[in-house]
């Protein structure tokens, strides 16, 4: 299997390629997971974005795929994330399978509307990643919404891959908890006022995910109720808390950056709801976290979110 980049910090790709490596060796199938190392990118200051990025296409597009070279010999071939399809190619004789998370970006590139613009290398990259795609022998994608779009930019050809949806499971076992149990994980987050209900949203910084929307729909309701709002994932931007103070609710406000598994789910235990209003996405894992934790969730009435809640959420 081929996993992502560390130093991109994808913690949700790491956390799919490292669940797929556990769960094929619990059914004892022989498993190996690789992925790029940051030769050139640890000699670049992190201050300096930039080269950081380009010392980074280095390490996965030069120095990565002569170490490939060692894997010709295996059965099978996973590459985990489709951003990495363009090692495809680095297996002539292998029968390869890519997992499509989605196909914003490359969507993004060819000009479409999905909170995604791309640099003209940005481009250059999509296309790559698409003619890898075309190469592989199965792209096996997360979400039907998601397969729609690969079938429309790979193609249904002759030599096409085959394009099949298989769901995300869970990459823990998120489930209701007692109360106490609950309460002894949340008591590490000095900000959150155990004695208030409050509303959550997990996701990152991407503009897709809409976290503007966050702010401006909590804040509708603070002369309602004295809820707090927690945002767990990046750290807030300097905009949003602007937005949040103009709106009068940065008080209520509680950052939780990179929350560990265990309190994460004690926060989808003890929310009110959780409010995911992503414009797009691929699959949505917080949605189906929450709901295995017995969480309500507000969500955006379209695919994939509203195929991934199942009709057992609230969706606008």
């Amino acid at each position: 299997m081929i996993g992502n980049f560390p130093a991109d910090q994808q913690q949700s790709m790491q956390r799919f390629s490292e669940m797929m490596l556990r769960e094929l060796r619990t059914l004892g199938i022989a498993a190996e997971l690789t992925r790029p190392e940051a030769h050139f990118t640890r000699l670049v200051p992190a201050q300096f974005v930039f080269l950081r990025k380009w010392a980074g296409y280095v390490d996965k597009l030069i120095i990565f795929p002569r170490r490939l070279r060692k894997f010709r010999g295996v059965d099978l071939i996973h590459i985990c994330d489709h951003s990495n399809a363009s090692y495809v190619k680095c297996f002539p004789d292998v029968p390869v399978v890519v997992t499509c998370h989605d196909l914003l970006a490359v969507r993004g590139a060819f000009g479409e509307e999905t909170d995604c613009p791309a640099s003209w290398a940005g481009r250059i990259l999509q296309r790559w990643i698409v003619a890898g795609l075309r190469r592989a022998r199965a792209v096996v994608c997360v979400s039907s919404a998601t397969a729609a779009d690969a079938v429309r930019l790979i193609g249904t050809g002759k030599n096409a891959p085959s394009i099949t949806v298989i769901q995300n499971g869970l990459n823990y076992k998120y489930r209701p908890l007692p109360e106490e149990k609950v309460k002894a994980r949340l008591e590490r987050l000095s900000q959150l006022k155990l004695n208030r209900p409050f509303v959550l949203h997990v996701g990152s910084h991407l503009r897709r995910k809409n976290r503007e929307g966050v702010v401006r729909i909590f804040a509708r309701t603070k002369d309602h109720w004295n809820a707090q709002l927690v945002f767990a994932g990046d750290r807030l931007s300097n905009d949003l808390w602007t937005q949040a103070r103009a709106l009068g609710i940065a008080d209520r406000i509680v950052e939780t950056v990179s929350a560990e598994t265990e309190l994460l789910e004690a926060l989808y235990n003890r929310a009110h709801a959780l409010l995911f209003p992503s414009r797009f996405e691929g699959f949505g894992w917080p949605i189906a976290e929450a709901q295995a934790c017995g969480c309500p969730v507000l969500c955006r009435d379209a695919a994939p979110m509203s195929e991934v809640a199942g009709g057992a959420a609230l969706l606008r």
